[in-house]
This record gives C-alpha cells, sequence and structure tokens, in this order.
C-alpha cells in the first residue's frame, strides 16, 4: 500500500505537517486521534516511538507498566470505563506476546483497544532474528484487524484506520505492527480525515427497519411472560437511557449479562439483576418460564444458557445485534434483527406513540417475579468470620454503589457481581468472557486513570491479585490511586468449588500456600504471603483485616486513602458460589441454597 498523494493534507493541530520521521508520526496520530494516555513498556525494537513519546509529554501521558500484560489489562479498563480505544505499546518477541492476552480478552468482550509494537528491521521479519515473532500472525484470530506497516508512508491512514475500526460497529482490539526501520525512516505525512479513511470490514452499524421494531412491539402486546434479555451491546452503544425508557414503557421485567451490568438500574422494581451460570435465582426462572425473550446487545454465550436446547424452551425470541454473525450462532431465534441497539430502542420507544402501542397487562407476571425476588435473593449464611459476601455488602454500602467495581476471575468475581448493585453503566470491569485471572488491578489503574474523581476499587481474590501484583509500583510511580480489596480464603476459590461439588474435594494444586499449614481466620500465622508488608515494599499503605467488627473502620481507611491501598481480608475457604447451574445443566438443575 502507499498512502494517496493526490489527497490534501488536513490541517495539524500543532507544527507537526514538516518532515518527521515514523515513530513521531506514530505519535502525531495518537495526539491527533484524542489519544491523552498510553500504557507503554520499552524495548529495543520500540525505542523510537519511546524517544517520540518524550518529546510530547504535554500532550500525551505515558504510564509505564511494570509488566506488559498489566498495560494492555490497563489499557481495557480505560477503554471500558471511557468508550473509548485503550492504547498499548510494546516491543517486538516477547514484549508484544505478553499483550495477546488483554488483545483475545479484548475481542471476547468487544473492548476497543489499539496495540501498538515495535517490530524488528523488515530485512530480518522470517529470518529467526533476536526477539522476532510474527505477531500479525499470531494475533489474526483474536483481533478485528491486524496491520504490519512496511511503507512509512502508510503510517498516517493506518493509525486512522485502526481507530475507526477498534471503535465503530461491534469494538474490539485492533493491532499496528511497525518494524523499527519504518520507525526510523523519513516522510512528509499525509493527514487524512475520516471521511478520506474508509471502514473496511468495520461499516457503520445498520439501522433496524421500522417494519422490523413494529414487529417487535406487535409481539409484546400480545405476550404474557416477556422478559428483556441485554448484555454488553447496550453498553457500548451507549443505550441504557433508551433501554430504561423502553422498560419503563413496555412494563417488562429485565435481566442482564455480567457485560451489561448496570446499564438498567439494578435496584429499579423491574430488575431481574443478571442471569446465568451463578446469577439471581429469579432472572433464570423468569427467562426459562418466558413466552417472548427480547434480546437486546448479547450473544447467548453458554454460560447465559447452559444447554442451549432447553433454553428458554416456551419463549418467541428475538434477537437484536449490530452484528450479524451472532445471529442463529449459540441459539436459533424467531426474529434475528441487525442492528445498532441504541437505534432500535430509541424508535421502539418512538414508535410506540405514533403507532398506538396497546401496553399489555403484565401485573400476574410482574408479581411472579417479585415473589421470586422476596423468596430467593442472594443470600448467606451468617458466621462469626467475615464471609466475602459481607465484605462487598458493606463496601456498597460506604460507597453508595457509586463506585467503579473491577475484579480478578473466581469466587471473589462472582461475589463483587452478586452483592454490589450497579446502577450505572461502565461500572463493573471485569474479563467475562476470557475469565483471565490478573485482570482486577491492572483494569483498576486504567480506570482510576480515565475518572481520577470517582472511587475505583479492584475487588479480588488472592489468586488473581497475585498474577499481577508488580503493579502495585505503577500505582505508587504514577500516582494512581487505585484501591484494592483482596478477599483472601488462600485457596483458587472457584476451582476449590468445583473440586468439593464434583470431585470429592480432592485438592488438585489449588491451595495457594503451605498444604500442612493453611492460613485461615482461625490460623493467622499460616497466612502466605503478607500483603500488608508487599504493598509497603512498594511505598503504599496496607491493612489486614480479619474480625467482623473491624470490617467497616477498615474498608473506610481503604477509601479514604489518597493513594493505592491494599486491603487483605482474610475470608473463610469453604464459601461457595450460589446459586450454581452446573455447566451445560439446565435451570432445573440449579443449586439455589
Amino acid at each position: 500500500m502507499s498512502a494517496n498523494q493526490d489527497l490534501k493534507p488536513t490541517p495539524a493541530k500543532t507544527a507537526a505537517t514538516q518532515q518527521m520521521n515514523g515513530a513521531d508520526v506514530v505519535v502525531e496520530a495518537l495526539v491527533r486521534e484524542g489519544v491523552d494516555v498510553i500504557f507503554a513498556y520499552p524495548g529495543g525494537a520500540s525505542l523510537e516511538m519511546h524517544q517520540s513519546l518524550a518529546k510530547r509529554k504535554e500532550d500525551i501521558r505515558t504510564i509505564l507498566p511494570r509488566h506488559e500484560q498489566g498495560g494492555s489489562f490497563a489499557a481495557e479498563g480505560y477503554a471500558r470505563v471511557t468508550g473509548k480505544a485503550g492504547v498499548c505499546m510494546a516491543t517486538s518477541g516477547p514484549g508484544a506476546t505478553n499483550l495477546m492476552t488483554a488483545i483475545a480478552d479484548a475481542f471476547m468482550d468487544s473492548t476497543p483497544l489499539v496495540c501498538i509494537t515495535g517490530q524488528v528491521y523488515s530485512k530480518f521479519i522470517g529470518k529467526a532474528a533476536f526477539q522476532e515473532t510474527d505477531f500479525f500472525g499470531m494475533t489474526l484470530p483474536v483481533v478485528k484487524h491486524s496491520y504490519l506497516v512496511l511503507d512509512v508512508n502508510d503510517l498516517p491512514k493506518i493509525m486512522k484506520e485502526a481507530f475507526k475500526i477498534a471503535t465503530t460497529g461491534r469494538p474490539g482490539p485492533v493491532v499496528v505492527d511497525i518494524p523499527k526501520d519504518v520507525q526510523q525512516a523519513k516522510v512528509d505525512p499525509v493527514w487524512l480525515t475520516d471521511e478520506q479513511v474508509p471502514y473496511r470490514e468495520s461499516k457503520l452499524p445498520e439501522k433496524a427497519s421500522d417494519r422490523e421494531l413494529e414487529n417487535v412491539l406487535n409481539l409484546i402486546e400480545d405476550a404474557k411472560r416477556p422478559v428483556i434479555y441485554f448484555g454488553g451491546g447496550v453498553v457500548a452503544a451507549e443505550a441504557s437511557k433508551e433501554l430504561t425508557e423502553f422498560a419503563e414503557r413496555t412494563g417488562i421485567p429485565v435481566a442482564s449479562t455480567l457485560m451489561g451490568a448496570g446499564s438498567f438500574p439494578e435496584t429499579h422494581p423491574l430488575s431481574l439483576k443478571w442471569f446465568g451460570m451463578h446469577g439471581s435465582a429469579y432472572g433464570n426462572w423468569a427467562v426459562h418460564q418466558s413466552d417472548l425473550l427480547l434480546t437486546f446487545g448479547a450473544r447467548f454465550d453458554d454460560r447465559i444458557t447452559g444447554d442451549v436446547t432447553k433454553f428458554a424452551p416456551q419463549a418467541e425470541i428475538v434477537h437484536i445485534d449490530v452484528d450479524p454473525s451472532e445471529h442463529n450462532k449459540n441459539k436459533i431465534v424467531h426474529h434475528p434483527i441487525v442492528s445498532d441497539i441504541k437505534h432500535a430502542l430509541g424508535r421502539m420507544n418512538e414508535l410506540m406513540d405514533s403507532k398506538g402501542f396497546k401496553k399489555p397487562n403484565l401485573e400476574p407476571w410482574q408479581k411472579q417475579c417479585d415473589e421470586w425476588k422476596r423468596d430467593y435473593p442472594f443470600s448467606y449464611n451468617e458466621s462469626e468470620h467475615i464471609v466475602p459476601q459481607h465484605a462487598v455488602e458493606v463496601l456498597c454500602e460506604l460507597t453508595k454503589g457509586d463506585a467503579i467495581i473491577t475484579t480478578g476471575v473466581g469466587q471473589h468475581q462472582m461475589f463483587a457481581a452478586q452483592f454490589y448493585n450497579f446502577n450505572h453503566p461502565r461500572s463493573l470491569i471485569s474479563s467475562l468472557g476470557l475469565g483471565s485471572m490478573g485482570y482486577g488491578y491492572p483494569s483498576a489503574l486504567g480506570a482510576k486513570v480515565a475518572c481520577p474523581d470517582r472511587h475505583v476499587i479492584d475487588i479480588d481474590g488472592d489468586g488473581s491479585f497475585a498474577m499481577n501484583i508488580q503493579e502495585l509500583a505503577t500505582a505508587k510511580i504514577e500516582k494512581i490511586a487505585a484501591k484494592a480489596m483482596i478477599l483472601n480464603n488462600q485457596h483458587l476459590g472457584m476451582v476449590v468449588q468445583w473440586e468439593d461439588r464434583f470431585y470429592n474435594s480432592v485438592r488438585g494444586n489449588t491451595v495457594l500456600g503451605d498444604e500442612k499449614n493453611i492460613g485461615t481466620p482461625e490460623n493467622l500465622g499460616g497466612l502466605y504471603p503478607d500483603y500488608v508488608k508487599i504493598a509497603e515494599g512498594f511505598g503504599l499503605p496496607g491493612r489486614r483485616v480479619h474480625q467482623k467488627s473491624e470490617l467497616r473502620d477498615a474498608i473506610q481507611e481503604m477509601l479514604d486513602s489518597e493513594e493505592a491501598f491494599v486491603l487483605d481480608v482474610i475470608t473463610p475457604y469453604d464459601e461457595h458460589v450460589l446459586p450454581m447451574i452446573p455447566a451445560g445443566g439446565t435451570v432445573d438443575q440449579m443449586i439455589v441454597r
């Protein structure tokens, strides 16, 4: 490829129209895209771009993570709370491959991410040179698009394209791999406008026709037990307001996926919170018994459906999604509609007025849902010790439900989602499709950088937290006041739960300390490691708490800290996440208590 030299350059925001090298072009392109922060770890193949970043400190903040995975998870956290593309950068070879987990994670969770990597000199590509990997080829299965830039003239166009692809339609990750000689090459850049850059495969989202949407309204008029099931597409489309209006005007109960959590207020009378394997019993029952299932921006994931052949067996299913590849992929539906969900919901709200929509009488159905909610809430047994569910409840109370919560992956992730009420979109940031342990604290850093005036707390497990614990150094040096509340049970809790339920409690490498001296609230001497001392080693405050009487004060101390803080909450290891639908099972097999 070569840039179209007939296109007129657009006026520059800076004095950047003079000849520059490829690395300077990359940084100027970031500034032009409105990027205010990049999470970047340097190396030989990306050195030129770090030199360019060093010259533009007033325009763009470069945050040095302590591991490339930490930086890329932080970029995801930034993207998830802003809706903008998160940006990370690494060198070639192992630096680039350390980004792979976050790229796959962003692909699964439809997170806009631009990953820039240095590459060896073009003449060495394919020669097994030092720190060379075929990063372009490696990433193809888990990106929206991947570039290997071989001509410096292409850089302005490619950078513009990368951000457009990452953020339009169904968001996702884009990789731009740039050899060192391309970074060093001189060029007179041609800056293109949005209109001059094609969308490639990332097209403007389609809009449902009025005829399709009127049919949905007709189905609602005749329904007796309708349910709205929505997912992360509502978050990506910024359609929370339209969804709430639609639910209130129709009176239909609303159940979300974890990706959608908060886009419909979980304290709303119509909310069924979230459903699925560990979701609310009432949400699962409502979906199972529904006669009309309105699916908005969700993908019928296996953790939602269980045995897909027995999912919502009585329901006529409407599926509105911006990505047509999701239609009939996991679940055959009756009414697949390709559309931007914000348009579809907003237009149906308008059509209710213009087409004389007759709201159905759903009082008996709402009464049934309310009875399920009353009789089978998320609950736990009281204990003399701090149980993780109670710790999350206290945190929710003290933050008034207004914090941004990130999590690692495991039992703590489910407890956080069950016992914290999310009433705003982009407030639960978690690795949900890929399930990446170690995601919690780095993503909290990115979220806190994006939202410095909000409480950002990583509710983590001791197993997940240890995977990227080095990012405490990033928090200290960069002055990022993201907090960590570790629900410390000394085990890989979710795997232990499966061992207890399905493997006769045989422990297969799931104890994180000394198996002969397991730390518990009653055996503090066996706790390993000492997270408070680790925090102090990074120059940060921390506190351990194991008594219920001290929990509230300890959480408040964490919230009041003006810098990052590690709160180590010692919990029993025998708590199980309930409800639970066994993998591949059905609602009829749900373990409720």
